[in-house]
């Protein structure tokens, strides 16, 4: 692994920063001020920063999750349900969900043990945008769309703008489209399509701000990319 991309991913600095650290000449590997280019085990390797040793206890540890249909995000279930800690048991570090996703929907979720990240993806303050893939019964109309976009009333207040696309009719005559919000109140997205007049039928969370879904199966987890990293980054600089 990279040397900037293990102080990246250990919540040192973004990647671009850890770089000018390393050029700097602040950080050692076994003892030797690192260049650019060095490579380390994480499991193997001494990495200090200013002499203070980087140990794989300390080491922040991220994934993004495609949390399936029917998955509780709890530690645990008294009702002895299927829960997101199931799917991440062989990683390094006990890991946490940042945010949460109903039990019937399903896709991306953070995956961390870095709390200052957990709290800065979750609170409401820093409006996060979060996309959903969607499906609701019936026809989705043009001013049932323009609701959304300009907020709807909900028993807890009403809410910031959504923005609606990607809309198209299926062949049963239900509406598939993709829906982006900046808030994280429970359900809230069927919640929106209820006041409007619709039940949701599929939801499908595929981004959340830089962090993309892609193809990742079901049940499946990856790290994230240097790209999300650097944009993550950038994007918790400036908040």
């Amino acid at each position: 692994m990279r040397l900037q991309k293990y102080m990246a991913e250990a919540g040192v600095a973004s990647r671009r920063k850890c770089e000018d650290l390393i050029q700097a000449g602040r950080v050692k590997v076994n003892g030797q001020v690192a260049v650019l280019g060095t490579c380390v085990e994480p499991q193997q390797d001494l990495v200090e920063l200013d002499g203070k040793p980087l140990g794989e206890s300390q080491r922040k540890v991220t994934v993004i999750l495609h949390k399936p249909r029917g998955v509780m995000c709890t530690a645990q279930d008294p009702q002895g349900r299927p829960t997101v800690g199931e799917y991440v048991r062989d990683l390094p570090a006990r890991v946490y969900n940042a945010g949460r996703l109903d039990y019937d929907s399903e896709g991306l979720l953070v995956m961390t043990n870095d709390g200052e990240l957990a709290y800065r993806l979750t609170h409401p303050k820093f409006c996060m945008d979060k996309t959903y893939s969607a499906i609701c019964d019936g026809l989705l109309t043009k001013e049932q769309i323009a609701a959304l976009e300009q907020g709807v009333l909900l028993e807890d207040g009403p809410t910031h703008p959504a923005k609606v696309e990607e809309v198209y009719r299926l062949r049963n005559g239900n509406t598939a489209f993709n829906i982006t919000i900046h808030e994280g109140r429970n359900r809230q997205v069927r919640r929106m399509l209820e006041a409007v007049g619709h039940e949701t039928l599929a939801l499908k969370r595929v981004a959340l701000g830089p962090l993309r879904l892609g193809d990742l199966p079901s049940g499946a987890y990856r790290p994230l990319t240097d790209q999300e990293w650097d944009a993550l980054h950038a994007w918790l600089e400036s908040h």
